[in-house]
């Protein structure tokens, strides 16, 4: 793996963005990892949905939304079993 650009980019909301994409991957990794030996935890994330909220206030708020993402990532990780 090479990196490219190893300076900091100025834009914070990109800094977030790069975050972001970081913290998914790991813990995407993770939960695979994790899935593979112990497959009774998706089953526990399944079922704690319910508990998922989105954290904006306002309009924007769309807690149905935010449990859509997480099902669908749930149910990709089913699917590589």
């Amino acid at each position: 793996m090479t990196d490219t650009n190893t300076s900091p980019h100025i834009d914070p909301l990109v800094e977030a963005r790069r975050r972001e994409m970081a913290t998914e991957h790991l813990l995407f990794g993770t939960i695979r990892f994790l899935a593979q030996r112990h497959p009774e935890l998706l089953d526990e994330l399944d079922g704690s949905l319910d508990h998922l909220w989105d954290t904006v206030e306002g309009e924007a708020r769309d807690d149905a939304a935010v449990r859509k993402i997480a099902s669908r990532i749930i149910k990709s990780l089913r699917a590589e079993r």
